[in-house]
Order: C-alpha cells, then structure tokens, then sequence
C-alpha cells in the first residue's frame, strides 16, 4: 500500500486498531474466519463513524442556535 508521508501516521494508527479489534472479536467470538472477522470489524468502525457524525451533526445544530441567539441579542443591542 503506498501512502503518502503526511498520512503514513494516520493510516498505522488505523492498521493497529483495526488488528486490536480483530484480535478483540477472535478472542469474544471464538471465531476464526478471516472474512467474517473483517466483516465484524467493517460493520463496527462504520457504526462508530456514523455515531461520531451524528455527534458532530448534533454540535453542529447546537452551535448554530447558539450563533443564531447571539446575533440577536446583538442586533436588538445596536438598535
């Protein structure tokens, strides 16, 4: 796999994590099927991903209000 030297850190934190889990679903599932490992571990980073983005998502929305409520506090101030 060429990775370009700005990403070579990003992509061996991956690679570890993805062989923690790996090794993690082994050792819980007793299972030893490649496929059905990598699957396992597909379908968790996935989950967590979309987790995280409906986190950021719900930021997002919480920031904007925020935002919203300042402009005007301040707009009703200058006036």
């Amino acid at each position: 796999m060429k990775v370009k030297p700005a990403d070579e850190e990003r992509v061996r934190k991956a690679s570890k994590l993805i062989n923690e889990k790996l090794k993690n679903y082994r050792e819980q599932f007793g299972i030893d099927d490649k496929q059905d490992l990598l699957a396992m571990v597909a379908f968790d980073c996935l989950n967590q991903q979309m987790a995280t983005e409906d986190q950021v998502s719900e930021f997002n929305v919480s920031a904007d209000e925020k935002i919203s409520q300042l402009e005007t506090i301040i707009s009703n101030a200058l006036s």
